[in-house]
């Protein structure tokens, strides 16, 4: 199993953790900072799924004007962390 710690950018949440095992499946997804109660569904939504899917569902959300979001980094963690 693989941790990832990834420091984001543009977003209220500073940080991103989360598991992938071997079958890149995705687990254990935690944000610091940011909207609680809607980065804590994200965790239980994405909980369990294949890394990729996650990532295309996930990829290119924007929060208002900042051209991301802490769903969208939570995309480009994954994909560097492949």
């Amino acid at each position: 199993m693989k941790h990832v710690k990834y420091l984001t950018k543009g977003t209220c949440a500073k940080v991103i953790e989360f598991d992938l095992d071997d079958d890149n499946t995705i687990h254990h997804v935690t944000f610091q900072g940011g909207c609680n109660g809607n980065l804590k569904a994200i965790g239980k939504l994405v909980e369990g799924k294949d890394a990729n899917e996650v990532s295309n569902l996930l990829k290119g959300n924007i929060c208002g004007m900042k051209g991301t979001s802490c769903a969208d980094q939570l995309s480009i963690a994954i994909e560097e962390n492949k």
